[in-house]
């Protein structure tokens, strides 16, 4: 069977796919490996049936279960298993009850056992376009020695490649039994690990094409597995028209000479309680009102609570989402790896074409690295924002109400092309709140600060606070002018 150079067949996972650059390579032998558990039998189910799915003939090589436990398990996984041909070479109970002797891939010029007849008998009469061995690490147990085991390998790979299949051989890894010899004969090997942090896939060899390096996230569900490719961000971009976006209130867009560029992202930063996310929403408000969809991932907060409070300084969320100018999300930061979070922006951003991406807050962004870098992660996701013309809200809670004045925490000032702050201040014994910019990088801006105020009618925003000292020593008071 001919196959065009170079043609791709889909693994049947679509990430990842893109994390192969399209696809396996048609014609050759794939390993996917790693200790019991990690998922190897699923992923290829998931090979076979996209290959069913598309007319072509496929064969599963059981080696360790009966053909009757690969049904069940695959019915439970609402894999179709119609169109897959199973060969079932495990052990039979006669085995064990007989002693027999369990041979395979014997010399060409010694009669072939039973073993091997089946295997070439069912391969030459269904001439099958994907092939799965699950798991070839058997063959193992079953040669005399090392050298006669990679003998075999490699004679059953020449075999089924000039039958036109494409191979994938799964092996079961273990500190007592390596694959190493495995990893070399094969065209490309894709490694499936559990870590404390959850489970992983990293593609270690893959010749003949690029593929995306690094570990990204995967996930076993009950409908087979999900990966999460890790974003690249320099592979994404859009062309786009540079425009301001304005808050909606002329005293904060005067601060901010205008308002916020369309493809920047910029952090409001403060303590709790002061504001940063009431802001944040006027300005996904008067963005919707321009007709720009936005998204808010909510990490800490129930919707609910959101929406009433909203409603309660005059912010209309509840109206656009019903209206579908706006998107709440919320997000359980422990139940989502980074990876899983980018991809949950990136269909928000190229499915639903958002222009406004919120996040709030970045400690909550944080539990979900599960002791990964902060800042590495951000930095990706927000690059990748701007290539595509999005504009980025950050939400940074800072610990200290009063003390040292600290814009962000955790290092992450230099992902913003903007940051405004919110701070509280003394004035008569009465607590207030302040606001002003600290960095713009696309205009300047208002360099005093003014007072803020959170009200049934909605947020205001005052005259500049010429009489406001001590900002930067942490501790922001009202100074009365002389008489």
């Amino acid at each position: 069977m001919k196959t065009k150079r170079n043609a791709r067949l889909s693994i049947g996972v679509r990430s990842l796919d893109e994390i192969l650059h399209g696809g396996l390579i048609t014609g050759r032998a794939y390993l996917v490996r790693g200790g019991p558990g990690t998922g190897k039998t699923t992923l290829g189910l998931h090979f076979l049936t996209a290959g069913a799915a598309n007319g072509e003939k496929t064969l599963y090589v059981s080696l360790g279960e009966r053909e009757e436990q690969v049904r069940w398990n695959a019915e439970a996984l609402a894999f179709d298993l119609r169109g897959i041909t199973i060969l079932d070479l495990s052990p039979t109970p006669e085995f064990f009850t007989e002693v027999q002797a369990y041979d395979i891939f014997t010399p060409a010029e010694v009669e072939r056992e039973p073993t091997t007849r089946k295997i070439i008998e069912q391969v030459e009469a269904l001439k099958p376009r994907r092939v799965f061995v699950d798991a070839v690490t058997q063959f193992r147990y079953l040669s005399t020695d090392p050298f006669q085991f990679r003998r075999q390998v490699l004679s059953f790979l020449r075999f089924l490649a000039d039958q036109g299949a494409t191979v994938l051989l799964s092996s079961e890894v273990s500190p007592a039994e390596p694959d190493d010899d495995l990893q070399f004969m094969c065209d490309g090997v894709i490694d499936l690990d559990i870590t404390p942090h959850g489970r992983t896939v990293r593609v270690i060899k893959f010749h003949g094409s690029g593929f995306e390096d690094g570990t990204h996230a995967m996930r076993l569900t009950g409908v087979g597995m999900a990966v999460f490719p890790r974003l690249m961000p320099e592979a994404y971009g859009r062309e786009f028209t540079p425009e301001t976006i304005a808050f909606g209130i002329p005293e904060l867009d005067g601060l901010l000479h205008g308002g916020l560029e369309r493809g920047t992202t910029t952090i409001i930063s403060g303590p709790t309680g002061v504001g940063k996310t009431n802001l944040g929403l006027q300005f996904v408000s008067a963005a919707a009102s321009k007709g720009k969809r936005s998204v808010v991932y909510v990490f800490e907060e129930w919707i609910e609570t959101l929406l009433r409070r909203s409603e309660a300084i005059n912010i209309p969320i509840r109206t656009m989402v019903e209206r579908d100018t706006l998107s709440l999300v919320p997000v359980e930061p422990l139940e989502h790896t980074p990876d899983e979070f980018a991809r949950l922006v990136r269909r928000e951003v190229e499915e639903q074409k958002a222009r406004i991406v919120m996040i709030d807050s970045t400690s909550g962004y944080r539990l979900s690295m599960r002791g990964e870098d902060l800042a590495s992660h951000l930095h990706a996701l927000c690059k990748y924002l701007k290539n595509m013309g999005v504009t980025v809200i950050l939400i940074n809670e800072v610990e200290d109400i009063a003390g040292d004045f600290r814009p962000t925490e955790a290092g992450i000032s230099y992902i913003a092309d903007n940051i405004v702050f919110l701070r509280y201040i003394e004035v008569g014994g009465e607590l207030r709140r302040a606001i002003g910019v600290l960095k713009k990088r696309v205009s300047d801006f208002e360099k005093t600060l003014r007072e803020l105020e959170i009200t049934g009618q909605g947020i205001k925003v005052g005259r500049p606070l010429t009489n406001l000292r001590g900002i930067l020593k942490g501790t922001p008071e009202w100074v009365e002018p002389p008489k």
